[in-house]
């Protein structure tokens, strides 16, 4: 069985991007995982195909139109669809490998990408959302986002990988930055390896990579020491399928 992805947008021409190349590319190919782009502008009704209006309260900016944006979450995803609906925006929780994990275990994803000012909360919390940020700044669009978190997802369904230990060292696996990489020559512009690379002793070595991994953690990024646990993390949290409006 393979991972579906399903993609809404105002842009569909943006799909596949960079997910049609390397190793997400070689895998659609091989059927493990597929993508499907919408475009929203689809379920518009008016001559003109207005998706959008002017938010209540003023402001600057357009907002996507709950009906609209609703109609078009109904002719993508058919009823009975296990795939989480996930809708990226600088609001949401962070992007998370915890996140990803759970996300890759399933049978994949459906992505809302928003535009202008955003989506209008109503649609937002009848379809259960699930509201992700992919970092502290603001994009033209989430069709960028949903690429990132796609490629984060894809790269862990099995078989897409050449090793799956690959997957496991990595940043974030355990919490941890990665620890540093190094390769032949063994001395390069009067730089050389850690010794205990080129020892052999493999318990060394492991013990080696951990405490720099603690070590780059530290420093770069304390706040992943703590992060098992931490109020408003998203580390083990559940996913919830979208659901249909009540």
């Amino acid at each position: 069985m393979s991972w579906n992805a399903t993609v809404l947008t105002l842009f569909p021409g943006m799909f596949p991007g960079p997910l049609g190349t390397s190793l997400a590319g070689r895998a659609m190919e091989r059927g493990l995982w597929s993508l499907e782009a919408r475009d929203i502008r689809d379920a518009a009704t008016d001559r003109h195909r207005t998706v959008d209006d002017t938010p209540f309260g003023g402001g600057a900016g357009m907002v996507l139109r709950p009906d609209v944006v609703d109609a078009a979450i109904a002719a993508a995803v058919p009823e009975g669809d296990a795939r989480p609906l996930v809708f990226l925006t600088p609001r949401g929780v962070p992007l998370r490998q915890s996140l990803v994990r759970q996300l890759a275990a399933g049978p994949g994803v459906v992505a809302l990408c928003g535009r202008y000012e955003g989506v209008d909360q109503r649609v937002v919390e009848a379809r259960g959302m699930i509201e992700v940020s992919i970092g502290d700044y603001v994009l033209s669009g989430g069709e960028l986002a949903a690429m990132v978190l796609l490629d984060a997802c894809v790269r862990l369904i099995p078989g897409v990988m050449g090793a799956a230990e690959s997957a496991e060292e990595e940043s974030f696996s355990s919490n941890l930055l990665e620890y540093p990489h190094y390769t032949r020559p063994a001395e390069w512009r009067g730089l050389r390896v850690p010794e205990v690379l080129l020892s052999g002793h493999h318990a060394e070595v492991a013990r080696w990579r951990r405490e720099r991994s603690e070590a780059v953690t530290r420093e770069r990024r304390p706040d992943l020491l703590t992060e098992q646990g931490r109020p408003g993390s998203t580390a083990g949290a559940p996913l919830h399928p979208a659901a249909s409006p009540a």
